[in-house]
């Protein structure tokens, strides 16, 4: 059973941490939309297939892309189908984002064939580190609700099949490779976060 305080996080693509970005993030000069090929008469579109709160989706929309989210977890694609019908009523530049956003629900895996991405966006749950104030609150809980995503290798594989330009993975800065990938064609570095870009052509 979830923690009773899973009852309290939301998707919300209006106000807050989402919204500020939005405003001041500095555009297709940051680091993800770099790494997913968003520049100057080049807007790709891009499947995230781990949504999670959707932010980075929302992002890359407000910047132009199509993005197909894609969410396995029950309580988590409810969370974002609400946070998604909130933007929309909010109307004006939100709706225009939000109609940028494709949202399905399903295993990642079983899903990526079907749509021919383009781009593909990982961004697994890593397992919890040894010292759990070093992650976010909104982080553990997210963990309550999606659990550790143990089968991130067979995605990725997945998706290095399937997508036509290039596959992204977020992933701890500091981290070890992924287990058994080859090696990203190049990485973007963000200050706690970099990008293994891994290119298709």
């Amino acid at each position: 059973m979830m923690p009773k305080e899973t009852e309290n996080l939301i998707v919300d693509f209006v106000g807050g941490a989402v919204g500020h970005r939005r405003r001041f993030g500095g555009g297709r000069g940051q680091a993800l939309p770099k790494a997913v090929g968003l520049k100057a008469g080049k807007t790709p579109t891009v499947v995230d297939a781990t949504a999670g709160l959707g932010r980075d989706a929302f992002l890359l929309a407000s910047l132009g892309a199509h993005v197909t989210l894609i969410e396995r977890s029950d309580h988590m694609h409810r969370l974002l189908a609400d946070g998604l019908t909130r933007a929309k009523k909010e109307g004006g530049d939100l709706a225009d984002i939000v109609a940028r956003m494709t949202l399905l629900h399903g295993d990642a895996k079983d899903l990526l064939a079907g749509l021919n991405p383009e781009v593909v966006l990982i961004d697994p749950m890593h397992p919890p580190r040894s010292k759990s104030s070093l992650v976010k609150k909104e982080m553990r809980l997210i963990r309550d609700i999606v659990g550790t995503d143990r089968d991130a290798a067979a995605l990725m594989e997945v998706a290095l099949n399937t997508a036509s330009n290039r596959v992204v993975l977020k992933w701890p800065q500091k981290a070890n490779p992924m287990p058994g990938l080859k090696a990203p064609s190049h990485q973007i570095t963000g200050k706690s976060t970099r990008y293994d870009v891994f290119m298709s052509v």
